[in-house]
């Protein structure tokens, strides 16, 4: 391969291209054993039928110097960037479909994953990006084409230089390839590989929609069976508040009851009320955002009842080591962004050197439509072009330093990715350690204020105590039952958002 590319055997093959006159030219003689090639091993006498074919010769270069193409890359070697995170703290690897254990949620799920409008216009960005790729990748080839023509001229006898008017016929077809660039020095390949490299950044960025989706849907539906407990909570409240007002009501009509006590149990009503109010309209909105993400109108049947003690997740546990996260999709995505800018790099290095192209055809020619078919018709054209930067104002090497400071942006926003990464994970853990906890006492105080609450009721009743204490308790044990589905909404919506911040488990 270093022989392959040594100054010395390019030298020769440039000065064949062009010198046709030279006995050592690879246009006069192509891979011939005057030449000193690395690939004389594999050369093969030519016959002397062949050795009166220039046509044929030249089309031997152009397929050895295509052989040669692509080989050579001037982008520098990629090396991932030491993660600015401490090595430790990541969670288990585990699919959507394991971990949302809630057979509504899985099926509205799915059908987010249909009909969601953000994951579709994110699955025809990759398309996009992909077709990009092949276009640039497209350059690494000849574009091959059939050509034809026809042409008719008159030139009069005043130019002519036989003094007479003559009408001249030509007529060609023709197979070859324009403008074809000699991928020698990698510009071509750092590009394409630019290109591929955005190409699976956008299908990281997909994922990355997707699993925010999955991670929607799910806080979406935690919500609203949250908050039709909150509302069932408070319509029980408002029931039981309205026949204790009833019942004050009547006593104070008899005499029984002062109404400082009626105009407490009526504040207690009207606070219920008004909480209806509040959680019908949260419950009713949380509905129409649910069918958002969804991106349809949910079926009545896998709309939740409540949440309740509803086993909608299952428990992740954080005891593998923190490569894991280094698969987030948007970590992965800023990777391959950073692996483009590289390359870019490549593409801005070998503008610096020689740009050669390749144009050639084989075809037939004639004077006459029916001569092209017929013996010693034959055409041949081959016009190799070398062009070399000698003087741009500094354009490149102004283009490199854009290049380069492309990549250490790229390394920038590739760090601060991970270390946002590492923040929501740690976020998510410190909460995922204390919830348990938190819903335990909260589970211990709701008990005990409804204890509470009816001995409050009954000492009431017995004339022992004033209205006011079983007001008291009543507030005390409303705020309890809905502190308790707030910790309950929160600690499943932890498990979620820790799901979320670890790239969805790495699975799909």
């Amino acid at each position: 391969m270093e022989r392959l590319f040594s100054i010395k055997y390019f030298e020769r093959i440039f000065s064949g291209l062009f010198c046709t006159s030279c006995p050592r030219s690879l246009v006069g003689h192509p891979f011939s054993g005057e030449l000193d090639s690395p690939l004389r091993g594999n050369d093969r006498q030519l016959r002397p039928k062949e050795k009166q074919r220039p046509g044929l010769r030249r089309a031997l270069v152009a397929a050895a110097l295509l052989a040669l193409s692509g080989c050579a890359s001037m982008a520098p070697d990629y090396n991932r960037p030491d993660a600015p995170v401490p090595a430790d703290t990541a969670a288990s690897d585990i699919k959507w479909q394991d971990f949302f254990i809630n057979e509504q949620l899985r099926k509205l799920i799915a059908l987010a994953l249909d009909n969601n409008r953000d994951l579709r216009i994110a699955a025809l960005g990759i398309e996009r990006s992909r077709e990009l790729y092949h276009i640039q990748s497209s350059d690494l080839f000849p574009t091959v084409a059939v050509a034809g023509s026809g042409s008719r001229q008159r030139v009069p006898a005043g130019v002519s230089p036989s003094r007479q008017s003559i009408t001249a016929h030509q007529y060609s077809a023709n197979l070859g390839f324009s403008a074809y660039e000699l991928d020698l020095f990698g510009r071509v390949r750092s590009l394409s590989d630019r290109a591929l490299e955005e190409f699976f950044a956008t299908e990281e960025a997909r994922r990355s929609v997707q699993i925010t989706l999955v991670a929607e849907v799910a806080v979406n539906y935690l919500t609203l069976a949250a908050d039709k407990d909150r509302l069932k909570i408070a319509q029980d409240t408002f029931e039981s508040q309205l026949a204790s007002y009833n019942l004050i009501k009547l006593r104070f009509e008899a005499g029984a009851s002062s109404e400082l006590d009626l105009r407490l149990a009526q504040t207690s009503v009207d606070s219920a009320r008004a909480d209806i109010a509040r959680f019908t309209r949260a419950v009713a909105l949380d509905e129409n955002a649910l069918a958002l993400v969804v991106g349809s109108q949910p079926p009545a049947d896998l709309i939740p009842s409540g949440l309740g003690k509803m086993a909608a997740l299952k428990d992740l546990r954080a005891d593998l080591p923190s490569e894991v996260l280094q698969r987030r999709p948007d970590i992965m995505q800023a990777e391959h962004r950073l692996k483009a800018a590289n390359a870019n790099i490549g593409a801005a290095r070998a503008a610096f050197f020689p740009r050669i192209t390749l144009t050639t055809s084989v075809g037939v020619a004639s004077d006459q439509l029916s001569g092209l078919f017929k013996g010693g018709a034959g055409a041949w054209s081959f016009a190799p072009q070398i062009s070399l930067p000698v003087f741009d104002t500094g354009r490149n090497q102004a283009n490199l330093k854009v290049t380069e400071a492309d990549r250490a942006i790229s390394v920038a926003q590739y760090e601060k990715v991970l270390q946002s990464a590492f923040r929501e994970v740690a976020d998510a853990l410190a909460q995922y350690g204390t919830l348990d906890d938190q819903m335990e006492a909260q589970q211990s105080l709701t008990d005990a204020t409804a204890v509470s609450y009816n001995l409050a009721q009954a000492r009431y009743r017995s004339g022992i105590a004033n209205y006011l204490n079983v007001l008291d308790s009543q507030r005390s044990l409303y705020s309890a039952q809905q502190g308790l589905t707030s910790v309950r909404l929160s600690r499943l919506i932890n498990l979620v958002t820790l799901y979320n911040a670890l790239g969805g488990g790495a699975g799909q």
